[in-house]
């Protein structure tokens, strides 16, 4: 029997009403003959709650035992489901990440998967079991629990798909497929039938939340399709696939907000290269490094806040062991426009500058590869830079 492989987001599972539609979506699909492992989600905000759990406890809480607490959410999401499968007469067991085999680095909050072993998995699904899988974690080769960072249940889905040889990936959301801007921001965003791997990749990178971005990998290095559809109906869908990508077309304009920009003047190269080494060490990893050529080595480096949920003490530690030769700028959000070729010549980068201008907004920095313009700015700006560069860049 074929495996299909079916992944739902916290909005999918958000209360026992939709965790029912869930699970007869499930059996369904299993009706229709199919071996079925599917991935979820903590409940709607579960994992936010739990975050401001932690922090009324601990203004600063370790990533370890932030792990160890975040991880409860997916859990309830699963067994939750296994439960509404089996009242449906469909058996059904639910695993953790580590149950599952999903193996990873020991970095807490942002682990990447490095293995999966999906030996108990495979065990049930002989039985003629539906595998239950909580998302968003794995287990470290020294037996600590790890998350994969927001969004990481897209990736426990397509690394369990390249495992099991699946048939397809399928991963549900609130929304039909990848469209070219969140429609909640540009109503008038279209739906995008099919994406290459490395349109998805970027768009993820930039902030697309439809898919989580190592995720994109997994399917690139292993070849599978990735078929992005809504929980709540609906015929479309977008399919992520070798190929799908459209010379001269602009795929989306995506947006990120809660970040921050680190400015480093720290006196020498060598003071930079000690700096660097204490954001790895704390796995605090920059999204954009621009270095300046002056006799201080200086650089500038941007930070998602998402994943750094002991962002408060990194802050601290960089003032306490660098003095003024780090600087933090929060409030900065960025805007990025993605496409396969947009930098063949210098004229996207000069429409995105008069887009940009006629609303008032002046960057504060703006980065370029041969798949994205980026531009950082405040982030109250954000709203309307992705209204005006769809309507200039997509139409």
């Amino acid at each position: 029997m074929a495996i299909v492989v079916q992944k739902f987001g916290g909005s999918s599972v958000a209360d026992v009403e939709r965790i029912g539609r869930v699970a007869d979506r499930v059996a369904r699909t299993r009706a229709d003959g199919k071996q079925i492992v599917v991935v979820v989600s903590a409940m709607g905000d579960t994992t936010d709650d739990l975050l401001a759990l932690a922090r009324r406890v601990c203004e600063n809480p370790s990533r370890r035992e932030l792990d160890m607490l975040l991880t409860a959410g997916e859990r309830i999401s699963m067994a939750l489901l296994s439960m509404a499968l089996d009242a449906r007469g469909v058996p059904a067991v639910s695993f953790t990440g580590s149950q599952s085999g999903i193996i990873t680095t020991d970095t807490h909050a942002n682990a990447r998967i490095v293995e999966v072993r999906p030996f108990r998995v495979q065990e049930e699904l002989v039985r003629g079991k539906v595998v239950i899988v909580a998302g968003y974690q794995g287990v470290s080769r020294r037996k600590e629990v790890t998350t994969l960072g927001r969004g990481g249940s897209d990736t426990t889905a397509v690394a369990l798909a390249a495992a099991l040889g699946a048939e397809a990936c399928e991963i549900y959301s609130d929304v039909e497929g990848v469209h070219t801007a969140d429609p909640r921001l540009v109503p008038g965003a279209r739906r995008l039938a099919e994406l290459s791997y490395e349109e998805m990749q970027e768009l993820a990178e930039s902030g697309a939340k439809v898919l989580h971005a190592q995720a994109v990998e997994w399917a690139k290095e292993k070849g599978i399709a990735i078929h992005a559809r809504s929980t709540f109906g609906g015929s479309g869908e977008t399919v992520i696939h070798p190929g799908g990508a459209q010379p001269e077309r602009i795929a989306g304009v995506t947006s990120e907000r809660d970040l921050a920009l680190l400015l480093a003047s720290p006196g020498t190269a060598a003071a930079l290269a000690e700096l660097l080494e204490h954001l790895d060490a704390r796995g605090s990893f920059g999204k954009q490094l621009l270095f300046e050529r002056l006799p201080s080595g200086g650089a500038s480096l941007v930070l998602s806040r998402e994943n750094l949920p002991d962002y408060g003490a990194l802050v601290a530690e960089l003032g306490e062991r660098f003095g003024g030769g780090v600087r933090v700028r929060e409030g900065v959000g960025a805007v990025s426009v993605i496409g396969a070729g947009i930098n063949a010549s210098f004229a996207n980068v000069r429409r995105v500058q008069a887009a940009l201008a006629s609303i008032g907004v002046e960057p504060l920095q703006m980065s370029t590869s041969s798949f994205r313009i980026s531009v950082l700015l405040e982030e109250a700006q954000v709203p309307e830079a992705v209204r005006a560069l769809h309507a200039e860049m997509v139409g």
